[in-house]
């Protein structure tokens, strides 16, 4: 769920921006918008699990610097499908943004946040997303186990 933060903060600049008040409309386009960025957020998550459990089960995870190769190895394979994302939903709804005719004011209104929902999105994501996640993992790293919660078996 920490994706949606990283996108409402440019979905909320491009509104500011584009001077539209919060209306049915642009709350369409918000939900939208946390649902398509906690749908990435998760996909991101797994790649960063993924290159995790790769790291830790061949026995290389022994220290901050593997702990970064292994994110970075994650986050990388995660690059080129989140761009493409980008690019297709910002294909498709830019349009949108300079249209004109019946229903476009509302359109835009719909539009709009996720446009800019998108853009910051997939920058912060891919940028800020993999450091939270290095700091989330370096405690198992360093202490060598993982923290027990609750009566939850451990992984």
């Amino acid at each position: 769920m920490i994706a949606v933060p990283f996108s409402l903060v440019g979905s909320f600049w491009l509104l500011y921006w584009l001077d539209y008040n919060l209306s049915i409309a642009v709350w369409v386009g918000i939900i939208a918008l946390a649902g398509l960025d906690a749908e990435t957020g998760v996909v991101m998550l797994l790649y960063l699990d993924l290159a995790f459990e790769k790291w830790k089960g061949e026995g290389r995870l022994i220290s901050s610097a593997a702990l970064k190769e292994a994110i970075h190895f994650g986050a990388v394979k995660r690059v080129s499908p989140k761009i493409m994302t980008a690019c297709v939903i910002l294909a498709g709804l830019v349009p949108i943004m300079f249209s004109h005719g019946a229903g476009s004011d509302v359109m835009k209104r719909i539009a709009a946040p996720m446009v800019g929902g998108v853009v910051t999105s997939t920058l912060l994501e891919l940028i800020v997303y993999p450091a939270i996640y290095m700091l989330w993992r370096r405690r198992i790293v360093s202490t060598g186990r993982e923290p027990q919660s609750g009566n939850f078996p451990s992984r």
